[in-house]
């Protein structure tokens, strides 16, 4: 049975949220504050978090950070409308999609079941070593080796590497990347992409017959330099 934590200090919502997901054949676990959370996430280990975002303790920035540090399960944020929330920093700290309070229990369950399909066709394509001339991607192990060396790569720069290295020469705008590598679907989010590009390229300086390039007016493509020269 898929099994599901579920982070929120208002325990009214919690139990909602439980018995929504509980109707569709989830297991459920709740609890109330950060450290909580953190403690009993590699004990429980869930297929997806929902994750409040204001807690006591630790707040939710802080409890996605400390779960990315052990694993890329699925992580869905939750706000209030009203506040504070920013859609770059929890997509860079490797969340997969937010909901705002209050939703419609139809969403929720859509929103749900959609980031655990996304993550599970990737668990299943994500097999096989990436090779180009310095570069080796490992999806299986997590590994990105560049002249031999480990890159430091948070989830999302190494998920988006992989997906570029995946499909050479093909170019892909912003919200194609932000919907493949973080399933998320809405506008006006595109500069967490740029962010990421310019932190891989940042990495990986060295001259090679490869490149992330910028497709002008368009997003970027991952494209071997001199593929098409005779």
């Amino acid at each position: 049975m898929t099994k599901i934590l579920i982070v929120d200090d208002d325990r009214n919502i919690a139990e909602l949220l439980s018995l929504y997901l509980r109707k569709e054949g989830f297991e459920t676990k709740e609890v109330y504050n950060g450290r909580t959370a953190v403690e009993t996430f590699p004990q429980y280990t869930p297929s997806l978090v929902l994750l409040d975002l204001m807690l006591p303790g630790l707040d939710g920035y802080q409890v996605c950070s400390e779960i990315r540090r052990q694993s890329r399960v699925p992580i869905i944020m939750l706000t209030a409308k009203g506040e504070t929330f920013d859609k770059v920093l929890g997509l860079e700290l490797g969340a997969d999609d937010y909901i705002v309070k209050p939703f419609e229990p139809k969403e929720l369950i859509a929103r749900v079941k959609a980031v655990l399909r996304r993550y599970e066709n990737k668990a299943a394509t994500g097999t096989g070593t990436i090779v180009y001339p310095g570069l080796s991607i490992d999806p299986e192990k997590i590994v990105a080796l560049y002249h031999g060396q480990p890159l430091e790569l948070p989830p999302k720069e190494f998920e988006l590497l992989h997906y570029l290295a995946a499909h050479p020469g093909r170019p892909f705008t912003r919200d194609q990347l932000l919907s493949a590598v973080w399933g998320y679907d809405f506008a006006g989010d595109t500069r967490t992409v740029d962010v990421h590009v310019k932190r891989l390229r940042e990495k990986m300086r060295k001259q090679d017959t490869w490149e992330i390039k910028t497709v002008w007016g368009t997003g970027y493509k991952f494209e071997e330099v001199n593929a098409y020269d005779n």
